[in-house]
């Protein structure tokens, strides 16, 4: 744990601290090992020291207080939400500054996509690259998801730990793009897991709130420098595929990697694309430092 931000986050590191640092940013309600730990170990033997870390209102990460006015944040109400990207984005560059580090390669998906996009921005000296997975650029336009997709993932009533470790891997299932095995026994055993080292659905709200009010960040990225690669399902049924092809189209000289058959989804079916993707547009950072 550490102090950050005002807050206090619970972090996890892997490899040499002397190796170029890579943080992760998790997406919407999701721990720290949501991150795949052999996906992880695959940066690592990169040449990565890798920093994966719980936000703010998730997993042991400090919990904020407040009830969210969410049919107002869906109208864009920024008084409506406790808090916003922007302070998970200063969350990160907190966590940067505990442990050290100067500079780092980002990587986000989903809301972790779009907290990456935004420490890009506001910081753009800590920052070496950036790549933003299944996220989107926060203009209303482009992004959207499917509407049966929404009503799937909002139906039910989910009270007990079964039933709610059920209602994610049937939401997980949802989610798949059907170009890849769904492998049902890992998503429920994660589920627990994660139920089980801290379920706390109040902070989902509130940080669906921060998502729903953030701001077009599309004028923004248009002056990010840096490189930067752009990954994201074709049959993305959660963020349409036109949110990343619309993050890539912003930022100057970023390069789009659309995945036939991927849904909002990691599976161990892509880990090798995004890690070489990655990897590649790491490397420019390298290539480009004076």
């Amino acid at each position: 744990m550490v102090r950050a931000n005002g807050i206090d986050l619970c972090y996890e590191t892997l490899g040499d601290p002397a190796d170029p640092a890579l943080l992760l940013v998790m997406g919407h309600g999701m721990q720290l090992d949501a991150w795949d730990r052999a996906f992880c170990e695959l940066f690592v033997e990169r040449g990565h020291f890798l920093i994966r870390f719980d936000n703010r209102d998730v997993g042991l990460s400090t919990k904020l207080v407040g009830v969210p006015d969410i049919d107002a944040a869906r109208r864009g109400d920024r008084g409506a939400a406790v808090y916003g990207l922007e302070d998970m984005a200063d969350d990160a560059v907190g966590l940067l500054d505990a442990l050290g580090v100067g500079r780092a390669h980002v990587l986000g998906a989903s809301m972790g996509g779009m907290i990456a996009q935004v420490l890009a921005i506001r910081h753009p000296g800590r920052v070496s690259s950036l790549c933003s997975i299944m996220s989107t650029t926060g203009d209303r336009a482009v992004g959207a998801a499917r509407p049966d997709v929404l009503v799937a993932i909002r139906s039910g009533a989910a009270r007990t730990r079964a039933e709610i470790v059920e209602a994610q891997v049937e939401t997980a299932r949802v989610l798949a793009g059907g170009g890849f095995p769904f492998d049902a026994d890992t998503v429920r055993s994660r589920a627990a897991h994660a139920y089980d080292r801290c379920h706390h659905p109040e902070g989902k709200l509130r940080q669906q709130a921060a998502i729903l009010t953030a701001a077009d960040r599309t004028p923004a990225l248009r002056r990010l420098r840096l490189p930067a690669v752009v990954v994201h399902g074709a049959d993305d049924p959660l963020v349409g595929v036109d949110g990343g092809v619309a993050t890539a189209s912003a930022i100057p000289d970023a390069r789009l990697v659309l995945v036939p058959g991927l849904g909002h989804e990691l599976p161990v079916g892509v880990h090798a694309t995004v890690v070489e993707e990655f990897a590649t547009n790491a490397r420019r950072a390298t290539a480009e430092t004076p």
